[in-house]
C-alpha cells in the first residue's frame, strides 16, 4: 500500500557540524535506553512490550529512527525521507500495524512518540550546545526533530488505521465473541476454542470494570492491552464493559489509581473463566450507588443482597420491642446495635450514644428482660448483627 504524506523535513536546508553529527551518533545506544526508560515510567501499557526479545527489537528500531535523523540534518545524500520507502517511516508504519495487532490503540502509542521526542531533543541539543552550533541553528534543528517525530507518527497513525481496516476488525469481531461466551457462562472448551481462534491468550483472572463510554479511550490506553472491550453486554444500560486481565493482587492498585475519578467501578478479580461473577458484582454494587472499588463495600453489598430478607429478619429478631412506644423501642435498637458492634464494652457504647454508662447498663437491662437469654444465643446474636449492621 503506498502512503504518501507531505514531507516538511523535506528541503529543509539544516546542515549540522560534522563533529556534532558524529558524536551524537556515537551516543545514540545511549539515548535510546534513555528514551525506552522514559516511555517505560510514563506510559504503562509498554511495560511488557519492552521486556525480553521485543525490547530489544524496540530499542534497535528507536536507534534506526534517531540514525536516520541524523543523516537528514546532516545533510547525507543517502537519507532522502521524502520518499515512502525510507527505513525509518517504513519501520513507524509498520509499527503501527504491529500495534493494532496487539490491541492497543494510538493514544499510547502518539505518548511514546511525544516523550522519545522529549528525550531525545534533550540529549541531542546537548551535545549541540556543546560543540558550540550557533542559535538560529540550534532554532532550526529543534524544529527538524518535531517535524521528523510528526512525520513517524503520521505514519504509525495510518499503519495502525490500515490494520485496522482489515484484519484488525475481523479479530475484535472474534475477540468480542470470547467475552460473549464468558458472561454468558458457556463450556470451557467453547470459550477456549474461541480464544484460540481470536489468539487471545488466557490470563490466570479478570476484572470486570463498568466505564462511562467517554472515558473508554483513554482507560484502554492505561491498561493492559489484551483487555476484552464488551459492547452490550447484559444488564448494562449505559457505559461499556472492560475485561482486564491479571490485575489481582498488587496489580489492583494502579488498575484503582488508572480510574480514579473516571466514574468507573471495578469488580473483583476472578479466575478468567468465572468472570461473570466479577461482572454481576458490579452490576450490583453499581445499582446501590457504589464507585470505584466494589471490594471496599462488602458488607454494604451482603447486606443489601437481599433487601426483603433483610427487613423479614428485622421485623422477626425485633418482635420482643413490637409492644413498646416508638421512641423508645428506637433508642433500645440503638443501644442493641452499638452493644453488639462493641462487643459488650459499656464505656465504648456510652460513648457512641452520647449517654451515661449507667444509661446504657439500664436499657441492656430492659433488653435481657425482653429477649430472656436468647441474647446469649449465637444464632441470635448473628442474626441481630446482621440485621442491625
Amino acid at each position: 500500500m503506498e502512503r504518501r504524506t507531505t514531507r516538511r523535513t523535506a528541503d529543509h536546508g539544516l546542515r549540522l557540524d560534522h563533529a556534532a553529527v558524529h558524536e551524537m551518533r556515537a551516543e545514540l545506544p545511549r539515548v535510546a535506553e534513555h528514551v525506552v526508560a522514559a516511555i517505560i515510567d510514563e506510559v504503562p501499557s509498554y511495560t511488557d512490550a519492552f521486556s525480553g526479545p521485543m525490547g530489544e527489537t524496540i530499542r534497535n528500531a528507536v536507534q534506526l529512527a534517531l540514525g536516520g535523523f541524523l543523516s537528514l540534518a546532516s545533510g547525507s545524500r543517502g537519507a532522502d525521507v521524502s520518499t515512502p520507502a525510507a527505513p525509518a517511516v517504513e519501520g513507524a508504519y509498520q509499527l503501527g500495524r504491529g500495534e493494532a495487532r496487539s490491541g492497543r490503540s494510538t493514544d499510547a502509542l502518539l505518548a511514546a512518540y511525544r516523550i522519545g521526542a522529549r528525550v531525545s531533543w534533550r540529549e541531542m541539543s546537548t551535545v549541540a550546545v556543546r560543540n558550540g552550533v550557533p542559535g538560529d541553528t540550534l532554532a532550526a534543528f529543534a524544529e527538524l526533530v518535531f517535524a521528523y517525530i510528526d512525520e513517524l507518527s503520521a505514519a504509525s497513525v495510518a499503519g495502525h488505521s490500515d490494520e485496522l481496516a482489515t484484519t484488525g476488525r475481523v479479530r475484535q469481531r472474534l475477540l468480542e465473541r470470547v467475552a460473549h461466551h464468558l458472561l454468558a457462562g458457556s463450556p470451557a472448551d467453547l470459550v477456549l476454542a474461541a480464544a484460540e481462534q481470536a489468539g487471545w491468550e488466557p490470563p490466570k483472572t479478570l476484572t470486570a470494570v463498568i466505564v462511562p463510554e467517554a472515558q473508554v479511550r483513554p482507560v484502554m490506553a492505561t491498561v493492559s492491552p489484551a483487555t476484552l472491550q464488551v459492547s452490550d453486554p447484559p444488564g448494562l444500560d449505559e457505559g461499556v464493559l472492560l475485561l482486564v486481565p491479571d490485575a489481582h493482587a498488587h496489580r489492583r492498585i494502579p488498575l484503582l489509581r488508572t480510574l480514579g475519578d473516571r466514574g468507573a467501578l471495578a469488580g473483583p478479580a476472578r479466575p478468567w473463566l468465572e468472570v461473570r461473577t466479577s461482572y454481576d458484582r458490579a452490576l450490583r454494587a453499581r445499582a446501590a450507588g457504589v464507585e470505584l472499588d466494589t471490594e471496599a463495600h462488602l458488607v454494604g453489598l451482603v447486606l443489601d443482597a437481599d433487601a426483603t430478607a433483610r427487613v423479614d429478619l428485622r421485623e422477626q429478631l425485633l418482635a420482643p420491642l413490637a409492644g413498646l412506644r416508638p421512641a423508645t423501642a428506637e433508642k433500645l435498637v440503638d443501644t442493641l446495635r452499638s452493644w453488639l458492634l462493641h462487643q459488650g464494652r459499656r464505656e465504648e457504647v456510652a460513648a457512641e450514644l452520647f449517654v451515661h454508662p449507667q444509661t446504657v447498663r439500664y436499657r441492656m437491662g430492659q433488653l435481657r428482660e425482653l429477649y430472656g437469654d436468647r441474647l446469649e444465643d449465637p444464632e441470635v446474636v448473628l442474626g441481630l448483627v446482621v440485621a442491625l449492621g
